[in-house]
């Protein structure tokens, strides 16, 4: 189990978390943008890898190999100037952290940045054409919840010269004890005691070439990814969810398929 508070930056495990109408709390409630409110990622920054994420109660931690750790309130960023902020096709309203989180940001990665929060009030919708309508997200790609399994990285792995983990997919959800791309044919899960809508399966783009520990790209992953898990002109690892409710899950939930294709 995983969340990403940051959007792009490095991952946090967890054992357990509560599923709001963003997803999982925390997840991708911030995000950096440059000058004109676009949203910047690996893509652009393969640095961004390199930067830990924490949350300590209501403060977000920052901290990077060449850089004091940096601290700030959720209540500073939820009190902050109102923007507008871009993420792929969205406008989404959102707030500005204070001057010194984007310093230390632009400092870190070498550009000019901001990082930008997700207010309680922002409504994003999820693409009405493969979520139930009014179902909502974060500065997620696109849906609220990502969930791979160990099995279909085992597997990838085999075609590998060197194995990748899994953070390189930035999942929410990993699954054990499932047959190798199973997930591909899930339409509707149980984890715990929620229920999922399994909606879409996630394209990839260059990120998983991005070794998490380092900032270096190793191309063979797409190459390989291109080679099995291609349609059209996309490949694709892992599933996109969308919860019937809110709720929380554990480390550990036995995960149930209701519907399959």
């Amino acid at each position: 189990m995983y969340i990403h508070p940051v959007k792009s930056l490095a991952a946090m495990a967890r054992e357990a978390f509560f599923i709001d109408r963003f997803g999982p709390t925390w997840d991708r409630r911030w995000m950096v943008v440059d000058a004109r409110g676009r949203f910047i990622t690996q893509r652009q920054c393969a640095t961004m890898a390199l930067i830990q994420t924490a949350l300590d109660d209501d403060v977000l931690c920052l901290s990077h190999r060449d850089q004091e750790t940096l601290r700030v309130s959720i209540a500073q960023c939820a009190h902050g100037e109102p923007v507008t902020v871009q993420v792929w096709d969205d406008e989404c309203a959102a707030r500005l952290a204070p001057p010194v989180v984007h310093q230390w940001l632009s400092d870190v990665l070498g550009r000019s940045c901001r990082l930008v929060y997700m207010p309680d009030s922002t409504h994003r919708p999820v693409d009405p054409d493969y979520a139930p309508g009014g179902a909502t997200v974060s500065f997620a790609d696109g849906f609220p919840l990502l969930l791979t399994t160990q099995a279909s990285l085992a597997d990838l792995n085999g075609e590998m010269s060197q194995s990748v983990a899994m953070q390189r997919f930035r999942p929410n959800l990993v699954v054990e004890d499932a047959a190798p791309w199973g997930e591909d044919h899930w339409r509707v899960i149980q984890v715990g005691a929620m229920v999922f809508d399994v909606v879409k399966p996630c394209s990839r783009c260059a990120i998983p070439t991005i070794d998490p520990a380092t900032g270096e790209k190793q191309p063979e992953v797409f190459r390989v990814l291109q080679q099995y898990r291609r349609r059209g002109n996309q490949v694709f690892f892992g599933q996109n969810l969308v919860p019937r409710g809110t709720g929380t899950l554990r480390l550990g939930d036995r995960v149930r398929v209701l519907e399959s294709a």
